[in-house]
């Protein structure tokens, strides 16, 4: 079983929902997918929101191996992305050598602001918690009470892996940042990250690979018509 857990942020339902079709039209082994709703956490994250936090799930993402007790391995995923690939690819390269593999991004934004208004930062390892492969039973630094009071570049960071030659590399294709990284035939891309703002947005409605989205939009919305809405998946 495939365990993935969705940031998801009350103001970009349609993102969650697209993304999750999109894991589910393509993936060839049964998986679990778990939103990181902060209304169901059930008060595991009780830390106050900070004012450069620009998502809801920005420190819940860390409780995923406290969620799975510790055991075994769980996927994180942005809200903001889309699949286009088939998901177990990306579960087959897990390294039981690593603590958390990621795409070591080397990603330094020009604007200061983002969707939504949302401050804009800087940091080493930008974007590198997009998208994370746990090795659950290696992330006991990740306790609970860890996540609650540890800084936002401590977490962002990996700072609480003890050695970083446990953080593996994925390849760039299974976390693309749009209108980032160089443009990919779309062949090419596992997993689009619209990290600057989703098409779902008006302002966004034109970004990079929109298209793909909508697409993706309409085929779940056509699902009084199963033969046509999962027809010409690509």
């Amino acid at each position: 079983m495939i365990r993935i857990f969705v940031g998801y942020d009350s103001r970009e339902p349609a993102a969650y929902h697209v993304l999750c079709h999109s894991i589910l039209a393509r993936t060839s082994q049964p998986v679990t997918i778990a939103p990181l709703a902060i209304s169901a956490l059930g008060g595991e994250l009780w830390r106050p929101r900070h004012p450069l936090q620009s998502t809801e799930f920005s420190f819940s993402r860390f409780l995923v191996p406290q969620l799975c007790a510790h055991e075994g391995w769980a996927l994180f995923m942005d809200c903001d992305m889309l699949v286009r690939r088939d998901i177990a690819e990306l579960w087959a390269m897990r390294d039981p050598d690593m603590t958390v593999q990621v795409v070591k991004h080397d990603h330094a934004p020009r604007e200061r602001a983002k969707f939504l208004g949302a401050v804009q930062t800087r940091y080493e390892r930008k974007n590198w918690s997009s998208l994370i492969l746990f090795n659950n039973r290696r992330c006991q630094n990740l306790s609970r009470g860890y996540v609650n009071i540890a800084s936002g570049l401590d977490l962002h960071q990996f700072r609480w892996i003890d050695d970083a030659g446990a953080i593996g590399a994925l390849p760039g294709a299974w976390n693309h940042l749009v209108d980032y990284d160089p443009p990919r035939p779309e062949s090419e891309i596992a997993v689009l990250h619209y990290t600057n703002g989703g098409p779902y947005f008006d302002a966004y409605a034109r970004c990079g690979y929109a298209d793909l989205w909508f697409a993706e939009r309409d085929r779940m919305l056509a699902c009084a018509e199963p033969e046509r809405a999962f027809s010409n998946v690509g």
